[in-house]
This record gives structure tokens, sequence and C-alpha cells, in this order.
């Protein structure tokens, strides 16, 4: 124990691993920005975006974000008015309050969850896709 050095720099996978908390009763106004994991308990009036590819966003069931979620991967059981872009995976879980679009590349949906707005997958071949207006027949009135 007394022979060992100590390192003060965090190791790599401590740095990918560091969580942030924004505690209930905590109203942030403006965009936030993190790396790593950020639970929200509070509520959050801008957008919320993760950078880099092992960034975590978790709302929970007392959690409110009123702005966009750009977020590799996401687990929601609180309230979002706002569009949701999950480019990696998406949980809405049984509390999940969703007002508006839902962009995922793989979704896990439980029971109870809600989602007012669009929900459309989104992966690497994706295309927007639009089906054809229907053919409008005009047939002969006789009397």
């Amino acid at each position: 124990m007394l022979s060992r050095k100590r390192n003060n720099e965090p190791s790599s996978t401590s740095r990918h691993a560091e969580t942030s908390l924004i505690s209930q009763g905590t109203i942030i106004r403006g965009d936030v920005r993190f790396t790593g994991t950020l639970h929200v308990e509070g509520r959050i009036e801008g957008s919320v975006l993760g950078e880099g590819a092992n960034a975590v966003f978790t709302l929970s069931e007392h959690g409110q974000v009123q702005g966009e979620v750009r977020v590799p991967h996401a687990m929601i059981n609180g309230q979002v008015t706002g569009d949701i872009y999950a480019s990696v995976r998406l949980e809405l879980a049984t509390q999940a309050r969703v007002t508006g679009d839902v962009r995922y590349t793989s979704l896990e949906m439980a029971a109870g969850a809600q989602v007012n707005g669009r929900i459309a997958h989104q992966g690497d071949d994706h295309v927007q896709r639009e089906l054809p207006a229907p053919e409008v027949r005009v047939e002969p009135v006789t009397a």
C-alpha cells in the first residue's frame, strides 16, 4: 500500500464514465452540452446535446426537458417537449411523455410510454420515402 505510486491523472476509462447530475428542483435555462453520462431529475429549458459516441442521457420520471434532445444514447422516463434524435439507441420507459418527433436507430418502448409526434427510424441507408398520391378516378354520371 505504501509502495504504490499514485497517479493523479484519471484513466481513459474513468474519463468516459463521468456522470453529471441535475437534481430535482434544479432548473437550467439554456443549452446543455455534455460528455459521458448526464442524469436529469430536474428541468432543462433548452437543447440537450451529447458529445462523443458514448454520451448517455437519462431522464428520470421527475425530469423535464423543453427543447431538442440530440444524443447517441437516451433513456427517457420523464417529460420531453421537443424533438429527440438518438443516433444509436433510445429507450422510452413507462412514464415517458414525448411531445415532438422522435428519430432513432434502435428503439425500445415500454407499455405506457407516450409519443405525441412522428416516430421515424434513421439508419445509414435510410431514405425518406413517401407514398404516391392516390389516383383520382372520374366516373361519368348517368341519369
